[in-house]
């Protein structure tokens, strides 16, 4: 027991970042969390960690071994809450990163059901169209929309996911619609200029293959939010997904053009470290973001 109560105290001061967050979190002294790191390193023969007055950093046995303990914790923790109370019980905190303008409207309104049926489970979401280091910066799931790379990340499908050509009716009826990609050319296109994925262009099918156009107009913005707002106002044609403007199409606020030209689906993933098992709270939160999202009313 006093073993495994080390392997706890070593990735809470190493998930903490101090003796005295991991000491406040238990309810001892810091001398004691000390004291069973020091008795942890003397059994392995290895330093784990470099303590100074200001800073605890892993060195690289440290950094190696705290993966292999969290997977070990996890996997405790797992099988207790499975037999215990007679179910399952998802318990720890849980960080959770996705682009800004689809976290805030279909990430972050889930998230308190979610702590509502998991007491124990607390969440961090980060909102940011940077593509996160996730096993570097520590997260636990990412949401990402697009083909993923070719990475050693494991990534589950949520939700498909179109890109539609949009405009307001007003604007279609003073510019006329595109019959083909090629007509953008003509048009006032409301862009990410060479900010993030659209930089290649928006991307059709013609011929039946897969081709990105570089388009042009008199406004860009790096935020999709604005350029659906400008969309809106008649300001030109902005190439959005379906989860952003589906109910603008639906209330006729914005039509869509050139549907028959849509390039291939842009699905909505969730994506994590490649791990042989996961923490149960990761497991039921990409269970409850695939369940939510693949109920067709829900995009209604």
């Amino acid at each position: 027991m006093d073993r495994f109560k080390q392997i706890e105290t070593f990735v809470a001061v190493a998930t903490r970042g101090s003796l005295s967050a991991a000491a406040q979190a238990e309810g001892v002294a810091p001398a004691v969390i000390g004291r069973r790191i020091d008795a942890l390193e003397e059994r392995l023969g290895v330093k784990l960690l470099v303590r100074t007055t200001r800073r605890i950093t892993l060195t690289f046995e440290g950094s190696a071994f705290l993966e292999d303990c969290q997977r070990l914790l996890n996997d405790f923790y797992d099988a207790e809450a499975s037999v215990s109370l007679g179910g399952v019980k998802a318990s720890g905190h849980l960080r959770v990163t996705a682009p800004a303008g689809f976290g805030r409207a279909h990430v972050a309104p889930l998230l308190p059901a979610f702590l509502e049926a998991h007491r124990d489970v607390t969440i961090s979401l980060d909102l940011t169209d940077r593509l996160a280091d996730i096993v570097n910066e520590g997260i636990d799931v990412a949401i990402r929309i697009g083909a993923l790379d070719g990475s050693s990340l494991v990534g589950l499908k949520l939700a498909e996911n179109r890109r539609v050509v949009v405009a307001s009716p007003a604007y279609l009826d003073a510019h006329g619609a595109p019959a083909t990609p090629s007509d953008l050319a003509q048009h006032d296109c409301l862009t990410f200029g060479t900010y993030g994925n659209q930089a290649r262009g928006w991307q059709f099918t013609v011929d039946g293959r897969v081709v990105s156009m570089r388009v042009s107009g008199t406004m860009e913005c790096n935020d999709g939010a604005v350029l659906r707002d400008w969309a809106l106002a008649g300001r030109g044609l902005a190439w959005r997904s379906v989860w952003e403007v589906g109910e603008d199409l639906r209330a006729g606020r914005l039509k869509s053009v050139l549907d028959e030209f849509a390039a291939p689906d842009n699905a909505i993933y969730a994506v994590f470290p490649q791990r042989k098992h996961l923490p149960l709270r990761v497991r039921m939160f990409v269970d409850y973001l695939k369940n939510t999202y693949g109920n067709p009313a829900y995009w209604r």
